[in-house]
């Protein structure tokens, strides 16, 4: 029978699950020296946040089949060391998905009547209805930045309740806004026609204080704004000033850019800030329902079947696995690169398999192309299972060509994305030793391999351009890593490509655009 390990405190009902098909061990707050030590006793390791699975342990576990967390994010877990050897690592997505559009929709209208400060009053023996004088939502604007699970579920309460509502979300379509009966809309417009922002979005380099002293400077002095997903999309600072200083109404946050929350102005405001300490998911119902998720794909994976939420590869055979493992790391790449190349809202990608690849099984290949294609905006919440699902969402039309015949390449992959600013294509192969090249970009032939930061120039084919560049980074203190040009004909257009050792300075890509014979330039972060 098989074994079952489980690292941190799961509800007794996923407990119940896994033991349908195996012995399971409860084993919580174990050093990782005895995790190391025990692990290669299981076949499965369930987890929730406290478990740092490193690759040591994954290494250690020489019979795991698969790894499940509890929860959404996989942070705790290392995805790649597990993807080598083969293990499943599953999570569960959409287990707190209504507990937190939940949370989200009480701080707005805790934040609206003034309710913690108004309980507070009350125990403490006054009866001061006065100073708690609220505002209605009913027929108020909500703009909902982020239009996910979370967001949509949030979106179709507050339609409930009679609110008008704006999203922004340049991954979404219009015609699925428009069946969720929201008006999709630029982020300046929604900023300053909303009463209540709620914001849904990842954590990443662009969404990174999204919301600053510029961002708030656009909205009405009433509006309110409410942060249930990631610390760090807001400038707290910021915020408490305007909050301070009357600019806006409120706001409510659950998250913070570092938590647990310590010394900040946020605490020293009044009742129009409410504050609760990252309690999204924290739900009886939250609980047990990632529970059951994540247990049931345990018992699943275990008698054989498919888990439906895998963060890495599923369902695949492990010899066709170890076959296209280093195409789907290059479809991938592409996809994430041309995402950032293309920029704006993808309405569709073109995927073209040229030579030997023409002949293989294409819809992992495809999958990792969609992964790729999203992860620059979706982070964590895309994987290999809901990649296909969330470019459906998004109204992105998918075709797949087969092309057999071999050029430069035995095999390669093409993939052509168009968007709302405009359409981009690039080209990869796989080279000797597994080696991921870009072998060309617009169908100007290069050879470069990816790299971290990566700046692209479009510019005419004349004498001191690539001078002009060099210069202009040094003086902004970049340093260039590898460098390579590629063009058509002799004095025509060209593409250069450049891969630097850090992100670009704000401001510099301004500066290049400006530079006699650029016709455009991009920055990419793979």
């Amino acid at each position: 029978m098989p074994k079952i390990l489980v690292s941190d405190p799961i509800d007794q009902v996923g407990i119940d699950i896994l033991s349908q098909v195996a012995q399971v061990d409860v084993k919580t707050n174990l050093p990782a020296a005895e995790l190391v030590k025990i692990i290669s006793e299981y076949d499965a390791l369930m987890i929730r946040s406290g478990t740092q699975v490193t690759q040591e342990i994954i290494e250690a576990g020489t019979h795991l089949k698969i790894i499940g967390r509890a929860g959404v994010g996989v942070d705790n877990v290392d995805v790649p060391a597990a993807t080598r050897r083969g293990i499943v690592v599953v999570n569960s997505p959409e287990g707190n998905t209504v507990a937190a559009a939940e949370h989200a929709i009480a701080m707005m209208l805790s934040m609206s009547r003034y309710i913690p400060d108004a309980n507070q009053s009350v125990k403490s023996g006054k009866w001061d209805r006065k100073s708690f004088t609220g505002v209605e939502v009913y027929k108020k604007t909500l703009g909902i930045v982020g239009l996910g699970k979370i967001g949509s579920h949030v979106a179709q309460v507050a339609r409930a309740m009679g609110m008008r509502l704006l999203a922004y979300d340049p991954f979404l379509s219009m015609e699925r806004a428009e069946q969720m009966g929201v008006h999709l809309v630029e982020l300046d417009l929604l900023l300053q026609e909303s009463d209540y922002i709620t914001l849904h979005l990842p954590k990443t380099p662009e969404t990174y204080h999204l919301i600053n002293a510029e961002a708030i400077a656009k909205m009405k002095p009433t509006v309110r704004i409410v942060n249930c997903a990631r610390g760090g999309i807001i400038d707290e600072a910021a915020l408490a000033e305007a909050v301070k200083d009357g600019k806006i109404a409120g706001a409510a946050l659950d998250v913070y850019e570092a938590e647990p929350l310590g010394e900040s102005p946020l605490r020293s405001l009044g009742k129009e800030m409410v504050l609760t300490p990252h309690l999204g998911a924290s739900t009886e119902e939250a609980q047990v329902n990632v529970a059951i998720d994540v247990a049931e794909q345990i018992r699943d994976v275990l008698l054989g079947l498919p888990a439906r939420s895998a963060v890495n590869i599923p369902g695949l055979r492990p010899d066709l696995l170890e076959k296209l493992r280093p195409y789907l790391q290059l479809a991938e790449t592409l996809g994430n690169l041309v995402s950032q190349l293309t920029g704006g809202r993808i309405e569709s990608l073109n995927i073209k398999l040229q030579g030997d690849l023409a002949t293989n099984e294409s819809q992992p290949i495809v999958v990792a192309a969609l992964k790729g294609l999203l992860s620059h905006a979706l982070q964590e919440r895309v994987n290999y299972v809901n990649a296909t699902i969330e470019a459906k969402e998004r109204g992105i039309h998918v075709i797949e060509t087969r092309d057999a015949a071999v050029r430069d390449y035995t095999g390669s992959l093409e993939l052509a994305a168009k968007g709302s600013l405009g359409e981009h294509s690039v080209t990869g192969a796989i080279l000797g030793d597994n080696e991921i090249r870009i072998t060309s970009l617009d169908n100007f032939p290069i050879n470069v391999p990816p790299s971290r930061y990566m700046l692209f120039t479009v510019h005419r084919d004349m004498p001191g351009i690539i001078g002009k560049i060099g210069s202009l980074l040094g003086s902004f203190n970049v340093n260039i890593a590898s460098m390579q040009v590629g063009r058509k004909i002799v004095r025509g257009d060209a593409v250069m490509v450049l891969s630097i050792d850090d992100p670009l300075p704000e401001g510099i890509l301004a500066e290049i655009t400006k530079v006699p014979g650029i016709r455009d330039a991009y920055t990419v972060t793979l």
